[in-house]
């Protein structure tokens, strides 16, 4: 499967002289549709997975950088990391994930939303609250890396003209028209499709949706 996201992503990452650093796949990588905690795995991020066993995205810029879960002949942190997180997360969130992503924040597909391809949206979930708050951010896993590339070049063209960081953009908060120009991830929230997941959102979480909603693609 070509993957335009991901290598527009690292492409960003070594143009802006952002930290990437990546290992090679294992040499039987999931495959689409294997079991990861009880639930089919992804057929986009069983193409991630043979392409690399694990990645950091970014880290340079501290919490906006991501790290790819690893999952390699020597790690298995992918499969493991699930179980764990499964277990402690599901029932509040109310809806089965699988976690492929980190920064301060968990990137992770939905299962129970594949598309005809079993192409599986990806949301954002903020376990540090209260009960965990959870933003729709792509309609694929590819897309999410295209929609991350372009906010980390609007995030490196933001820090060279501001002087306080924390006045930064914030993924996915201040993505809005970015999240806009994935036409199904829009679909999906017009639809409806998220809200079991985003019961525990506040007014600025419903707030953001309509704005992605409202956003010009």
């Amino acid at each position: 499967m070509e993957l335009p996201g991901l290598e527009r992503l690292m492409e960003v990452c070594r143009r802006l002289n952002l930290r990437l650093e990546t290992l090679p796949p294992t040499r039987e990588p999931l495959r689409a549709g294997s079991l990861v905690a009880g639930l089919p795995f992804d057929p986009v991020l069983a193409s991630v997975y043979a392409r690399l066993g694990h990645a950091r995205f970014a880290t340079g810029l501290g919490g906006a950088g991501w790290i790819l879960e690893r999952s390699d002949d020597q790690v298995h942190e992918l499969e493991e990391e699930n179980k764990r997180w499964g277990k402690r997360w599901w029932e509040e969130l109310g809806e089965p994930v699988i976690l492929f992503g980190c920064n301060l924040y968990i990137y992770a597909t939905v299962p129970s939303l594949a598309d005809e391809r079993g192409w599986q949206p990806v949301v954002e979930v903020d376990t540090y609250e209260p009960d965990p708050v959870v933003m729709p951010v792509a309609s694929n896993v590819d897309r999410f890396f295209d929609s991350y590339s372009r906010y980390l070049e609007a995030l490196v063209a933001q820090l060279r003209c501001i002087e306080s960081w924390e006045n930064k953009l914030r993924f996915p908060w201040d993505a809005t028209e970015i999240l806009a120009r994935d036409e199904r991830l829009v679909e999906l929230m017009r639809a409806g499709r998220f809200e079991a997941l985003m019961r525990n959102g506040d007014d600025s979480t419903r707030r953001w949706v309509a704005k992605v909603m409202g956003s010009p693609a």
